[in-house]
């Protein structure tokens, strides 16, 4: 599985490598901007994410306009649905339920359950029991 990282903070950014690593080759992110480089970079490869984690307030494009930006790139690409995992620190209901409005598949929160992520793919069918 190929899986993309949006992440500011370096040590979350590590530990989500280092856990998602288990279940596939993961690049990093380190703000929105790089992250839309890097999904379209994939694109153009014809080498797609199947997973996107993505952290809600990050520098130049935070992950909700982000979350957008990847929506429409699919439908205007026609592209495979790229399963989406919101994470934050925010306790905020309003940023969840944007996030779910805007089209992504689930949300964790900060700190990080790695027992509830992994929950989490095998319900979206990426990882096997």
């Amino acid at each position: 599985m190929k899986i993309l990282i949006a992440e500011d903070d370096r040590l979350s950014r590590i530990f989500l490598k280092k856990f998602l690593g288990n279940y596939g080759e993961c690049d990093v992110a380190v703000d929105g901007m790089e992250a839309l480089d890097l999904f379209m970079d994939a694109i153009k490869d014809n080498q797609p994410y199947e997973l996107l984690c993505l952290d809600i307030m990050m520098p130049r494009i935070d992950g909700l306009k982000l979350l957008k930006a990847i929506r429409v790139l699919e439908k205007q690409h026609q592209l495979q649905h790229t399963y989406i995992i919101m994470m934050t620190a925010l306790a905020d209901v309003e940023y969840v339920d944007q996030a779910l409005e805007l089209g992504c598949d689930a949300y964790a929160a900060k700190p990080i359950d790695t027992d509830k992520v992994t929950l989490v793919m095998k319900n979206l069918g990426l990882i096997k029991e």
